[in-house]
């Protein structure tokens, strides 16, 4: 099983294997979404594709609010500083006041560089991008299957709403 060193993520056989920390800084096992199909992006509040990522993974939360399909947000403020909320309290209040339902959110992180997530290493192992194993910007997405197994990625400009064929073929 994968630890939060930054050498085990190549042993992962899927993000069952990895626990991330919640806005609160409690670890959550994402051994809890077995079964699920998953949307794993990195989001930020102050990007110019933020206002129409929010609206179309809310949209997306709503659509498959009753299947089993959940979004996992990690804030990240690694490129230009565009995610400058806090864990917890401040985060909560800026999606609320965004009305954004952007699934589960959890403490921000690193996506790139050595101290990017343990999660983001995997999941760029599995799905290297046109900048190979590197995330270009805010709302790169990644849609995991129902065994935890990276399937596809997507760029940030790739609208929520344009996965939702690929989404439904998971399910």
């Amino acid at each position: 099983m994968a630890t939060e060193s930054t050498s085990d993520y190549k042993s992962a056989s899927s993000v069952y294997d990895f626990t991330v920390k919640d806005g609160q800084g409690e670890d959550i096992s994402l051994e809890k979404y077995r079964g699920k199909v998953l949307l794993v992006v990195n989001i930020a509040s102050k990007c110019g594709l933020t206002k129409g990522n929010y609206a179309e993974l809310t949209e997306l939360s709503q659509k498959y609010a009753d299947k089993d399909f959940k979004i996992l947000s990690f804030p990240c403020n690694q490129f230009g500083s565009q995610m400058p909320e806090k864990d917890g309290e401040e985060m909560v209040c800026h999606l609320r006041d965004a009305k954004a339902d952007v699934g589960d959110v959890f403490a921000r992180v690193n996506v790139n560089g050595d101290d990017a997530a343990p999660l983001y290493k995997y999941l760029k192992h599995k799905q290297g991008g046109s900048l190979g194993n590197f995330i270009k910007w805010n709302f790169t997405k990644f849609l995991v299957d129902k065994n935890g197994v990276p399937v596809a990625r997507y760029s940030p400009t790739t609208n929520p709403l344009d996965i939702v064929k690929d989404i439904d073929k998971l399910l």
